[in-house]
Parts: C-alpha cells; structure tokens; sequence
C-alpha cells in the first residue's frame, strides 16, 4: 500500500475559486515545492505540515497580478520603491505586479537597465515582480536583447509621459518598432493620447472640470485609432493601458471584430469614481487620461461584461505631496498619477458586486487574464501545477480607507475615507504565508517563452 502523501501545506476552504473556468468549489488543496500539487473535494483527507481552514465566510482566490505598476526605483525611490510597493501589493491581495519601464532612472530601455533595475529590486521584494521594456526614439535596436532577458513586452507614450528620460514615439517611430516587434511575436502597450487634441491648461488651476476639459475624449480615441491602422498593417500585437473613454471602446471593440491584434485594460479609478464628484483642488485625483464621467464610468462596466475591455491594473503610479501639489490644489502643475494598489481588489469589487458581477469575474479581470497576458501562465489560476499564490479574501466586510495606513510610501489617495467591500484576511505566496511585516521572499520573473 503506497505510502500517504503528507503536503508541506494544506488548505481547506468552503468556498474556492478554480481553474481556467473560475468555477466555485469547495476544496482541499495540497502544496509541494511552492506548487499546488493536488486539488480534491473538501471531505478528502489531505495532511500536510502547515494546515490552514478558511473562514467559511471568505473566499479562496488565487493571488492578484497586477501587470501596471510604477515602482520608479530606482532614481525616484522618493516617489515609490520596491519595499514599500511589493508590501502594499501583498496587503492587498496582489502577489504578482508587473514594473514599469518609467519613471525610474535611468529608465527600462537597455538589457544595462534591466540588470541594474533587477539588481535593485532583489532581496527586497515581498510579491514576485516581473518588468516591461520601454520604446523611445532611437532603442528600436535594443527591442530584440531586452525582449531576449525576459521583459514582459514595451511599453511607449504617444503623448508626453511626464518625465523626460521616456520621451513620446511619432508615428513613424511607432510604425518602425511595431514590424520589429511584429518579427519577434512581442506585445506593444501604448499610452493612448493625442496632444494634438489637448486644449491649453489654464496658467493656474484647481478646478476638476477644466483640468478634464484640457484633454477631452477625442484625444484619447484619435490616439487609439492611429495605433490600431498601424498594428493592422505591421500585424504587431498592441495592447492600450488605461482606456477611460467610450469613444476609445468602440474603436477597440470594432478592432477585434476585424480580427486585429489588440487588446486593452481599464482602472479601478475609472470603475468607481465619477468626475461630477471630484472635489475641486483635489490633486489625489490627477491621471492622465482624467477620470470622467459616471456615463464613461458605465460604459466601461458594459465592455468589461462582453469582453471588449480584457482586464483590470490598478495604474499606481504615487508621488509625493509637494509633487501632488496637496496644498496648493493645483491640476495644471501636479503630477498625474493614482495611488492604488493595496486598495485596488477590493476597489473593483466594490462596484462589481453592485452590478451583479461576481467573484469568478473578479479573478477573471484581476488575476487570470493580466497573468495569461504577460506570459506568466504559472499565475493568476488555481490549477495543479501552478505557483500557489493564494489568498483569503472576505468578501462581504466593509471597511474604511485610512491614507496612512496603507503601505505604499506617501499618505496620499483618492481613496481616503471611502468605504469599500472587501477585504484580503491572508496571503500566500508559493505556498508561504506572507504579510508586509514578514521577510521579503519575492522572485523575479521573466516572461514565459512558451507563451
């Protein structure tokens, strides 16, 4: 009689999400190596060293990948660093974050970069970290060795960044790098908006109305149309970030139909606020493109349902006050950028669960599909085989956002003092409880080359 496996880790949870599916099951799930080794019925017997049985209130969801984070270290550490952003991602349920190629310096646009920002990051991470390249005029010549170390794609602006180590690509740039990167099967992320179609900042500004009036939704939607007639000709796989507006849906949407290779994700900030409602002098609430308004806001709701949009990242992208311009409240000088990553799950589900979306969605937009796109298949699913990265989440506590007690380095948010659902009671990563005040055991990550 063959001998009873005995797991480094057992789970026990009433109530799990699973597999590529996301079908709701009641489990017990065995660890080995960091992996999960087994998955059976809850009655099953499984023994392990470390046994843990979930609330039966809370849920079992595999860990967030969030594959849109500014960490900008190093160079800007004052801004966001490693420590403090992988410890923000772990207290909020997200086990997996994708860096960046800006606002670091120098900036991630050379296999030279790349080491020094790896170098960087290691022994000091507390979720696994993987890292996107950058285009800028001129590195066409560094796609191929950059995309050869492991960065998940590249990333360029079409409009001013904000920085200027990472300047904007004209089209002909773009055109260029899009048959290198069509050659190499590497993904384009583009920063979709148009100065041509901004209006003038006023001199001095603290009204949110005629910040958002300085980059209208034709900016937005003029920019994505040019990108995708240029993925259709070159066939290069593009993805947009942070899409606000429905203009810019529509276009993406009659682009899939047409069987052009894109695809894009929106924010939790463009899920949940309405711009009606940003108080003037607000600076917390400044991105670029703005946040707009609740018929956008729906809009976007609707293309999540059918698909059109492929998922959610949280954009975190912080700054310190005098950066944010807290006193002053001023739209046209502040930085824009949304603090967001430990509050980002429980952000969406806020609202998804108002619109009659449930927890399968949840992993769906914020775990299974950010991972499967980035070329991280061992993530964002629980699937034998897979890294266990798993968390308890609670999905029914309301709780209060405090500024200061979030883990990302400056006290400054939107979300402060809004009431949100949901709440992340545990974390996992490959197996190992972590917590932001435990020892950093993250990995580095390169993109999958099965994928």
């Amino acid at each position: 009689m063959p001998a009873e496996t005995i797991y480094d880790t057992v789970i026990k949870a009433q109530r799990a999400v699973i597999g590529a599916e996301q079908i709701e099951r009641a489990v017990s799930i065995g660890i080995n190596g960091g992996r999960i080794a087994a998955i059976e019925p809850l009655s099953t017997a499984l023994r392990g060293k470390r046994q843990y049985e979930l609330d039966s209130r809370n849920v079992l969801l595999p860990g967030g990948v969030d594959c849109h984070v500014h960490v900008n270290e190093p160079g800007r550490t004052h801004w966001e660093g490693f420590r403090t952003a992988t410890r923000a991602a772990i207290a909020g349920g997200i086990t997996t974050i994708v860096d960046m190629p800006l606002n670091s310096i120098p900036p991630t646009v050379n296999t030279s970069a790349l080491k020094l920002k790896r170098d960087t990051a290691r022994n000091k991470i507390w979720c696994d970290v993987g890292f996107w390249g950058g285009l800028i005029p001129g590195n066409t010549a560094e796609l191929e060795p950059l995309h050869h170390a492991g960065v998940v794609g590249f990333k360029c602006f079409m409009s001013d960044s904000g920085v200027p180590e990472f300047p904007p690509v004209s089209r002909q740039e773009m055109s260029q790098a899009m048959v290198e990167l069509a050659r190499l099967d590497a993904t384009l992320i583009v920063h979709a908006e148009s100065s041509a179609h901004f209006l003038p900042d006023a001199e001095q500004n603290s009204s949110f109305e005629k910040f958002l009036a300085t980059r209208p939704e034709r900016s937005e939607a003029e920019a994505v149309r040019m990108a995708i007639e240029l993925a259709e000709k070159t066939k290069c796989r593009l993805h947009f970030v942070h899409i606000s507006t429905a203009a810019a849906v529509g276009l993406i949407r009659a682009a899939k139909a047409r069987r052009v290779r894109v695809s894009a994700e929106t924010c939790p900030h463009y899920l949940f606020f309405d711009a009606a409602l940003v108080p003037d002098g607000a600076t917390e609430f400044k991105c670029c493109p703005p946040i707009r308004d609740s018929q956008n806001r729906d809009f976007l709701w609707e293309a999540l349902r059918d698909g059109t949009l492929d998922f959610i990242v949280s954009d975190h992208s912080p700054s310190p006050s005098d950066l944010k311009l807290v006193d002053e409240g001023d739209f046209t000088a502040a930085w824009g950028g949304i603090a967001s990553l430990q509050v980002s799950l429980s952000a969406v589900w806020t609202e998804a669960q108002k619109r009659g979306f449930g927890l399968h969605d949840l992993v769906r937009w914020q775990s299974f599909r950010p991972a499967q796109f980035v070329g991280l298949p061992q993530k964002g699913n629980i699937e034998v085989g897979n890294d266990a990265d798993l968390i308890e989440f609670d999905p029914s506590t309301s709780w209060t956002v405090v500024a200061p007690d979030l883990h990302h380095r400056h006290p400054i948010t939107p979300y402060d003092t809004f009431e949100l659902r949901g709440l992340t009671r545990q974390t996992w990563l490959r197996g190992s409880p972590v917590q932001p005040d435990s020892k950093p055991h993250g990995s580095l990550l390169e993109r999958s080359t099965n994928v």
